[in-house]
């Protein structure tokens, strides 16, 4: 007898979709086979009905650290990057431990509802006690079981303009983060900011670690550290596993520079990581009109091969008030902002929360629906990725490493329509489907 069943799921492989058995045990995927009318014994079995099945979202980019402190010590009214830097700055000797430790394990409860079964989070290192480090390293333990964290070292005031930036970089390498970070475009100086990312590398390539910078978030034509950043991973070798989040400065862009820009990007075989939510509230703030919404150039990257993922960034902070750790709810913002709107582009958002932001994090082996694979997975009553964007369905079934963590009851609308009976709604368009 197995440990889990799961009957009728509806998989999608690059031969079309079909109607698959999902046999779980010891919480590894054993088969993936066509459905039966003989199944195996199993001491639970989940009748997906046609819901599709997919691997786990994947959160790229998020500040467990800082989410549920909207308003503390004050609003963020500007709406700017920079006064939310500030806020998060007069927030900071307000951390505990136990403060910091409480906030995380809340968002992650919410990320696990939602079907986010993997996430990396920057946490602020420019803080000599380190508290919000400390807090994290313990989450990432507490929570292993269900969500796989990564921890980001991220310098927010700066590796090179903050006093003892370069050693708490260091302490936080060897207090065991999984990344190293880094912002140039913040640094006082463009040689600091040049500077704080060869030593981002040189922490990261010592101790074996990835690297993701917050890179160019910055309405500003001029800031180009993402040409840096990128150069250094090619010249390294280091390639995939150098992430550059924000990259809103392309929304800035020149036609010439973002062409030969693509070719460094492509070329150097880093991810890019658009975070729309919270970039589509803070960019333009200088500006009157036109007013300019400052994403990274999202299309374009994807046809020049380079890998891109959707991240939140930010849940109720100083920096967006909003947020439900809902990875849906990223993709749906991103395909709107990003303008990737044909259904196959629509379909490549879900991606960009699904197995493009896995490859972002490098999870390799441990991700997908594969015999041998980790049996963590998502059942979203939906046809495909383009209607689970276009409803903004929620999980129904969250199984992480063969357990049952979180399950979402349908809930219909009935509506009563003049002169006719009262009848349900699912606002789902009918269409043949053919498996």
């Amino acid at each position: 007898m197995i440990d889990l069943l799961v009957r009728g799921a509806r998989l999608i492989t690059a031969d079309g979709p079909s109607l698959v058995d999902i046999h779980i045990d010891e919480g590894t995927f054993r088969a993936v086979l066509p459905t039966s009318d003989q199944p195996p014994e199993a001491a639970t079995v989940i009748d997906a009905n046609g819901a599709l099945i997919s691997a786990p979202f994947v959160e790229p980019h998020v500040h467990l650290d800082a989410t549920l402190t909207a308003g503390e010590p004050r609003w963020n009214e500007s709406g700017t990057l920079w006064e939310g830097i500030a806020c998060w700055s007069e927030r900071k000797p307000m951390l505990t431990r136990n403060d910091v430790r409480d906030r995380a394990e809340e968002v992650l409860r919410w990320y696990a509802a939602n079907g986010t079964l993997h996430v990396r989070s920057h946490v602020d290192i420019t803080d000599e006690n380190l508290v919000a480090l400390d807090a994290l390293l313990e989450v990432r333990e507490r929570v292993r079981d269900v969500i796989t964290l990564q921890l980001v070292a991220f310098p927010q005031e700066g590796i090179c303009s903050f006093p003892r930036g370069e050693e708490l970089l260091e302490e936080a390498a060897r207090r065991g983060v999984d990344v190293i970070g880094a912002i140039p475009h913040f640094e006082d100086t463009r040689e600091d900011g040049v500077r704080s990312i060869d030593v981002a590398v040189d922490v990261a390539q010592r101790y074996g670690l990835r690297i993701d910078a917050h890179c160019d978030e910055i309405d500003d034509e001029q800031s180009r550290f993402i040409e840096v950043l990128a150069t250094r991973a090619h010249r390294t070798g280091m390639r995939e596993r150098v992430t550059a989040s924000h990259t809103t400065a392309m929304g800035s862009y020149n036609a010439a520079y973002s062409y030969k820009l693509r070719r460094i990007v492509a070329r150097a075989g880093i991810n890019l990581v658009c975070n729309p939510l919270v970039n589509l509230h803070l960019q333009g703030r200088f500006d009157s009109y036109p007013k300019r919404r400052g994403l990274t150039q999202v299309k374009e990257m994807l046809a020049a091969g380079v890998n891109v993922a959707f991240g939140h960034d930010d849940i109720m902070d100083p920096w967006y008030p909003l947020g439900t750790a809902n990875p849906v709810q990223v993709a749906h913002a991103g395909a709107h902002a990003t303008q990737l709107m044909a259904p196959t582009e629509v379909a490549e958002c879900f991606r960009m929360v699904t197995d493009r932001a896995a490859a972002t994090l490098g999870l390799g082996d441990g991700y997908g629906i594969d015999t041998g694979r980790p049996a963590s997975f998502v059942l979203l009553p939906a046809t495909d990725p383009f209607d689970v964007i276009r409803r903004q369905v929620r999980p129904s079934h969250v199984v992480s490493h063969g357990a049952l963590i979180a399950t979402t009851p349908a809930a219909p609308t009935t509506l009563t329509w003049p002169g006719r009976d009262a009848e349900e709604v699912d606002f789902q368009r009918r269409r043949d489907v053919v498996l």
